[in-house]
């Protein structure tokens, strides 16, 4: 009897393959959107396994945020969100009070929610253009995003940068890194696995560069591979 594939038992939402949340800091955001610029004390950093960055905990007047830590911030300094305030590592502003060319984090998809993009260890965006009803931002990708004018960022760069730089050494080292975040490790190839887990796992068989076209129709979980493929071989000569 086969079983099923790893994407298959992905799906079917067991605890296996399930990010353990419970055991996460909270949720990384900005503090809400207000009408006047408030301010806010950080109190103190902290790690968190779900986030290859440092947080910080910041104390406003009528809530605690934990946010995205940049570089050269301390406990005790005083964080700055909203429109007006001042061009300094860890503000949060509108992008469209930005001047172009400064670095930023932590970046919103849509006004209020909190933040969506470039939020590893180390990373930094670039406002590169102004436009009328709308920012043009350089991604870490070096891929360049339209932003509305009204989503908000942090300045400066994220800390922990050179977490990459540092290698695992061990397998074991980086199996337990990926297990404080439940992810997939290591990950195999189909031919590489046995024929009851996938099917093209067959160690009697085992040919990497082998057409294995499935028709479109084939069931979810033999469809697999080259899905209804045009064609396959080597074209003839006329």
């Amino acid at each position: 009897m086969g079983k099923r594939l790893i994407q298959q038992a992905r799906g079917k939402g067991s605890p296996t393959y399930k990010s353990p949340s419970f055991r996460f800091k909270g949720e990384v955001k900005h503090y809400k959107i207000t009408d006047k610029a408030v301010s806010g004390k950080v109190e103190d950093l902290i790690h968190c396994a779900g986030h290859s960055s440092p947080l910080m905990i910041v104390n406003y007047e009528d809530n605690q945020i934990i946010t995205v830590a940049p570089e050269g911030i301390r406990v005790g300094e005083e964080i700055a969100c909203g429109s007006g305030t001042e061009l300094k590592p860890g503000n949060v502003l509108p992008l469209k009070d930005i001047p172009e060319g400064t670095l930023i984090h932590n970046i919103e998809s849509r006004p209020g929610d909190g933040g969506r993009f470039v939020r590893a260890s180390g990373g930094y965006a670039r406002v590169a253009s102004r436009l009328k009803n709308k920012v043009l931002v350089s991604l870490p990708s070096k891929k360049q995003k339209e932003f509305a004018l009204n989503c908000r960022a942090s300045v400066g760069v994220i800390a922990g940068s050179g977490r990459t730089e540092k290698p695992f050494i061990k397998a074991g080292t980086r199996f337990y890194k990926m297990k404080a975040k439940n992810k997939l490790y290591p990950k195999i190839s189909g031919v590489s696995q046995n024929a009851v887990d996938h099917p093209f796992g067959n160690a009697r068989s085992q040919r990497k560069s082998k057409a294995k076209p499935i028709p479109r129709n084939a069931p979810p979980g033999r469809k697999v591979g080259m899905v209804a493929a045009r064609r396959t071989g080597r074209k003839k000569g006329r």
